[in-house]
């Protein structure tokens, strides 16, 4: 949520090609309503957000009393002492100071999620199947596996809820984002590439496809 039109779609596809699913709005305002209807899993807010008393500050504060749990990163161009504190004070887990460089901003949100409560080992391990989030990396029985990153982001959802069904509709949500129109069998194609990605000749098949339903990252695969 950034203020600065160009900036903010730049950091949007630099997150959406890290794997991320991203909601972007313009204002404080309409910031607000998007979070209370589908909250995020991470907040990225800018100080000077126009559409509300307080700028991004009010809202970090706001979002706050409503979800004490969800991790909020505050940007901003203001480096005075007094504006950080203010950040911290509202609620803010962390800020960056722009201009900042693209590889400290994906670093401090993957150290953001590793805190979340919510959050998993930073490490998962599922079956057969290991995925390290920090350096993107997905191993079963000690092969490296080259993912993109909208299989690594699907496929790490599932491993965030092994043995649960989890729906098309989810993984739409979280892989990619609530804006999504694009074609409606796009998460069997991506479960599909992840198949012939994931199994050599003999091994089971890590996903389980529950028709109707789902699909789920089993703690049985072999």
């Amino acid at each position: 949520m950034e203020d600065d039109a160009l900036l903010a779609a730049t950091v949007a596809q630099l997150l959406r090609e890290a794997g991320y699913a991203v909601d972007v709005e313009g204002d404080a305002g309409s910031a607000l309503v998007t979070f209370e209807i589908e909250p995020e899993d991470l907040v990225v807010l800018d100080v000077r957000l126009p559409g509300m008393p307080g700028g991004g500050i009010e809202l970090c504060r706001r979002i706050r009393e409503s979800a004490a749990d969800v991790p909020i990163l505050m940007l901003t161009a203001i480096g005075a002492r007094a504006t950080i504190v203010q950040c911290l004070d509202a609620g803010a887990d962390d800020y960056l100071v722009k201009p900042f460089h693209v590889e400290e901003l994906l670093a401090r949100i993957r150290a953001l999620l590793r805190r979340a409560p919510t959050a998993l080992p930073p490490r998962l391990t599922v079956g057969s199947l290991t995925l390290d989030p920090g350096r993107r990396v997905v191993e079963r029985r000690g092969r490296v596996i080259a993912l993109s990153p909208k299989e690594f982001s699907v496929l790490d959802y599932l491993m965030r809820h092994p043995d649960a069904v989890v729906t098309s509709s989810d993984l739409i949500d979280h892989a990619w984002d609530r804006n999504y129109e694009g074609y409606s069998n796009v998460v069997p194609t991506y479960i599909r590439y992840l198949r012939r990605k994931l199994s050599m000749p003999g091994e089971a098949d890590p996903i389980v496809t529950h028709r109707g339903a789902g699909y789920s990252v089993t703690s049985e695969t072999g």
